[in-house]
């Protein structure tokens, strides 16, 4: 297991999270702008990698809804990586 994500409505409510979180004591990483969603970090006294994601922009960004999943999207990121990883994954049949 890399991580524990949740998921929030929006910004807004991350923010509310992060602010709940940092009273708590926890380190919190900055926003990160992941094109599908945005997100924060931070790990648990034990070490367990957290996730907070919002639900916006969402992942028909890019794509007609209709049609999610089709297609190999890739975040900006991650882009340079198109190659190597449509050769690794199977096809969609």
């Amino acid at each position: 297991m890399h991580h524990i994500a949740f998921a929030v409505e929006d910004r807004a409510a991350q923010l509310e999270v992060r602010k709940a979180l940092t009273e708590q004591g926890y380190q919190i990483t900055p926003q990160i702008d992941r094109d599908y969603f945005y997100a924060i970090y931070f790990r648990s006294p034990g070490g367990v990698l957290f996730e907070v994601a919002t639900n916006e922009p969402g992942f028909d960004r890019d794509e007609d809804r209709a049609h999610l999943g089709e297609a190999l999207k890739l975040p900006s990121q991650h882009a340079h990586l198109r190659e190597q990883l449509e050769k690794s994954l199977e096809p969609i049949d």
